[in-house]
């Protein structure tokens, strides 16, 4: 989780995309949840791959791993040279069963899983390959080959970013090699070179399917994994006890956080609001309001704001970052 995430600036330029709210939870707690529901053992460390951003995210990190019972660890990618030297800064992590996951997308799945399989790599089938790293199959299933975004069509299978190692050592062994002999392509250290060299030594891949695959790089695509979210979620109590609801009416499915006020107002569907946030005289819709920010007297709708704002007046649509104020004469 070391890039910048560029492209949901304003929101990223004070906290990292994988801990942006979506239906309530930060993604890469989300993330974490899932894959840990997948792994039938005891998970002794959860190691988070990131640039540079600060105490106050790293504590945040360690203590979503410590919420399911394990050591967190923070590792630092200072250049962006590929996921394949992002995931060898974490070598002191590749030991034994591991599993790998890029944190800036949510999935639908069954991420259950062989332990005794040497590796597994979860795909999905898309319409245009050409943007991703694909695998060939052969007739028993097994990947036959890796390729990163071909150019020309090799396999609609594409690699969805999550992964299993039995034996992830092996796999630090591969990409020490790859990053100590300088072997790039793109001009980056790439996973999948790695990943060829493990199935050139003889390591049997299988792969899992994604049911729904949700990006979360930009606000519109947030906005939309926000409501799959909650969709997903809409029978498990989204209305936090502490909640206060006042003259209001909240069309499902929607979050409400923590000690959340919401007053003389509609909210939803598809609307998520933070913790400690107050929504007053507002209709909101297909919007997400994060922590301790107050909407007023407004009318929004495909709108995202951040951590401690303030909107107070009328407006469609609205993309604000933390920290803001802003009122509408």
């Amino acid at each position: 989780m070391a890039g910048r995430g560029t492209r949901l600036r304003p929101h990223t330029l004070t906290v990292p995309k994988p801990l942006i709210p979506v239906a309530g939870k930060p993604i890469i707690q989300r993330l974490v949840e899932d894959l840990a529901k997948a792994y039938p053992g005891k998970i002794e460390e959860i190691a988070f791959i990131v640039g540079d951003f600060g105490a106050e995210v790293e504590k945040e990190l360690i203590s979503i791993a410590e919420k399911m019972g394990a050591k967190g660890k923070i590792y630092y990618q200072d250049k962006a040279l590929g996921v394949g030297h992002a995931i060898h800064c974490a070598w002191e992590s590749l030991n034994g069963p591991c599993m790998i996951a890029f944190a800036d997308t949510l999935f639908k799945a069954d991420f259950s899983f062989d332990l005794n399989s040497d590796a597994f790599i979860w795909v999905q089938k898309v319409k245009d390959p050409s943007s991703f790293g694909v695998v060939k199959l052969d007739s028993a299933g097994y990947i036959t080959e890796f390729v990163e975004k071909p150019s020309t069509f090799v396999s609609d299978l594409a690699i969805v970013g999550i992964y299993y190692f039995r034996e992830s050592e092996k796999l630090r062994k591969a990409l020490h090699y790859i990053i100590t002999n300088e072997i790039k392509e793109k001009n980056e250290y790439q996973l999948t070179t790695a990943l060829d060299i493990l199935n050139n030594e003889g390591v049997r891949f299988r792969t899992g399917e994604i049911e729904e695959w949700l990006d979360c790089g930009n606000k519109d695509a947030i906005l939309y994994s926000n409501e799959r979210m909650l969709e997903f979620n809409r029978d498990n109590g989204l209305v936090a006890e502490s909640a206060t609801i006042e003259n209001s009416v909240i069309v499902p499915p929607c979050f409400v956080g923590v000690n959340a006020v919401v007053k003389n107002s509609i909210i939803g569907p598809y609307v998520s609001v933070g913790n400690n946030s107050t929504v007053e005289n507002t209709v909101i819709t297909n919007s997400i309001i994060q922590n301790k920010s107050t909407i007023k007297n407004a009318v929004l709708d495909n709108s995202m704001v951040g951590n401690s704002s303030k909107f107070v007046g009328s407006k469609d649509e609205l993309n604000l970052g933390d920290y803001s104020n802003f009122t509408q004469r």
